[in-house]
């Protein structure tokens, strides 16, 4: 399956907590200006455009599965040289050249298969180069993902989404280690830590942030009421308490 496209627009409104996880990941990256880096799951632009400013010497490849997203970080970019953002699923990920540094905030619990992409991650990279990633892991959104099942159990939605887990892979720290190793991988270390993210539109951002697989699912005129009956069982203000997956490697 393709990846979806997303609300660029909504997502930029609404993605100020997870955005401060790139931000955050951006901070404990060792660059010295004049890398060749991919930002793999680029979404709007807004951790590439930071990511960008470090490499005065450098060049980024952004790339994203959603066109909505690409076109959005080509605008937060504006149209500086030393960035190329391209539209590509990364299981099926190509670059024109090999990257020394691979970065990815916040996309890789989004994709099925780890092995597939761990692997293609480490044919972009040149041989020592490195990976530094964090997405969602074991236990993240617990308490949004009960409140999905229980909304989802109930008419008229649950004949399309009932039993339906969802299309997240929250992986372990042991799972996390052992795929990046079968990939090539050395030096592989990944650890979880919690994150609480606060939302004043409870709706909005569970329907543009987490929940775009699930309304997607179902037909349009019910998409609103879903969002609605998932939120209802959540508190509002809406605090969400995000397990961090970060995992560090090397090519061998």
């Amino acid at each position: 399956m393709s990846p979806r496209d997303w609300d660029a627009q909504s997502y930029e409104a609404q993605a100020g907590g997870v955005r401060a996880f790139g931000h955050t990941l951006l901070e404990a990256l060792e660059l010295r200006g004049d890398e060749v880096v991919l930002d793999a799951g680029c979404g709007d632009g807004g951790v590439t455009r930071d990511l960008l400013d470090r490499l005065p010497d450098g060049r980024i490849y952004a790339v994203d599965g959603s066109p909505a997203m690409a076109q959005h970080a080509r605008v937060a970019l504006g149209g500086d040289p030393r960035a190329s953002v391209l539209v590509s699923d990364l299981l099926e990920l190509e670059l024109p050249e090999p990257v020394d540094v691979a970065f990815s905030s916040a996309t890789f619990h989004w994709i099925s298969d780890h092995d597939r992409l761990f692997e293609r991650l480490r044919s972009a990279l040149r041989p020592g180069g490195r990976l530094l990633a964090q997405c969602g892991g074991a236990g993240n959104i617990a308490a949004v993902r009960e409140a999905i099942a229980e909304a989802a159990s109930q008419d008229p939605y649950r004949r399309r989404l009932h039993g339906w887990e969802g299309p997240w892979n929250f992986a372990t720290p042991d799972e996390t280690l052992a795929r990046l190793e079968r990939a090539g991988f050395a030096d592989a270390q990944a650890g979880l830590h919690t994150e609480i993210v606060h939302s004043t539109e409870p709706v909005r951002y569970l329907a543009t942030i987490i929940m775009g697989e699930h309304l997607e699912r179902l037909p349009a005129w019910e998409r609103d009421g879903f969002a609605a009956a998932v939120a209802a069982r959540l508190p509002d203000p809406l605090d969400i308490e995000y397990v961090r997956l970060t995992l560090r490697a090397r090519r061998a």
